[in-house]
């Protein structure tokens, strides 16, 4: 994905007030607005133009933006680091002065779909509080058990100047037992202040779940890849199977062959009815690193001569 130079588009340097920014956005939109623009790229000139403008106008995103733009180094291929906007807390707002707005790949993955929402009215004297929006990493072991979990947000906070810097906030939540990747959390009165005696707006954390070394979620599904040795897998065995909320007993039942997948019913994700568990298993060969191990292969070469693996291939 190539990185967008945001202040590049709109003609500015990095240290461009929110006025100077302005400006610039206005003077190049009636540039290049559709209904006006003789410029045989105007249209997809004037989204480049709307999408920065949407980026930088926002004292938040533009926060965010130079978080990632300070570690980016030109020319290189961009992608934003793992996780980094788990955390990050902010406001929707309306996007370059109310008109539609498609973004781009490069926008969403700093952002999200959420950060093209709606803020509500301009400021008054008395005015609800709009709803922010955080994404949050939980363990998969969180969506089993359920109980509290201490959250750090990194929430932009603006000086007196309207520059926004980057804060730690703490929030002690309840996680839900069952909560899938995805889902969302509503905290009511956590969002941004309201106005006068105007109530708070609320805070929605989306829930994604943490890369795990073992086990892939699908839904309410979980995935394990379950390596077993050659004589378990063809004698049938009794074996040991972790799980994200303890270990089960599994049967293998002889013959099996590696890419089977084998069904625990009932422990996958909690809900109603709950998720299943599947082991897909693999074939993990013994290592023949000694004298006697590599016998023992020549044996079995001799014993299985007429085994031919790759018989279906020459068919």
């Amino acid at each position: 994905m190539e990185f967008k130079d945001y202040y590049a588009v709109l003609g500015i340097e990095r240290t461009a007030t929110q006025d100077e920014i302005k400006r610039a956005y206005r003077k190049l939109a009636r540039k290049y607005h559709p209904d006006v623009s003789k410029e045989p790229d105007g249209e997809a000139r004037f989204k480049d133009v709307a999408e920065a403008y949407e980026a930088l106008k926002d004292a938040e995103k533009r926060a965010a933006y130079d978080d990632v733009g300070n570690r980016y180094q030109n020319g290189q291929e961009f992608s934003p680091p793992p996780g980094w906007n788990s955390g990050f807390e902010f406001s929707g707002a309306d996007f370059a002065e109310g008109r539609d707005f498609n973004p781009s790949d490069f926008f969403e993955s700093l952002f999200g779909h959420t950060a093209t929402g709606t803020r509500g009215a301009r400021a008054s004297d008395h005015r609800a509080g709009g709803d922010h929006h955080a994404k949050v990493q939980i363990d998969l072991q969180d969506s089993y058990r359920g109980g509290h979990r201490n959250i750090s947000l990194r929430v932009p906070k603006r000086d007196a100047n309207g520059k926004a810097t980057m804060q730690e906030r703490q929030l002690d939540v309840t996680i839900p037992k069952g909560i899938r990747d995805g889902q969302h959390l509503r905290l009511a009165g956590q969002g941004e202040p309201g106005r006068g005696e105007s109530p708070a707006g609320d805070l929605y954390l989306e829930i994604a779940f943490a890369p795990h070394p073992h086990f892939r979620v699908d839904g309410r599904d979980v995935y394990l890849d379950l390596p077993v040795a050659p004589w378990e897998a063809v004698l049938g065995a009794r074996v040991t199977v972790p799980t994200p909320d303890g270990s089960v007993q599994l049967t293998v039942p002889p013959g099996s062959s590696s890419g089977r997948t084998l069904r625990l019913k009932g422990q996958g994700l909690p809900s109603v009815p709950p998720g299943d568990l599947y082991a897909v298993l693999s074939i993990a060969l013994p290592p023949a690193d000694t004298e006697p191990a590599q016998e023992a292969y020549r044996g079995m070469a001799q014993i299985f001569g007429d085994f031919h693996p790759r018989r279906t291939l020459e068919a």
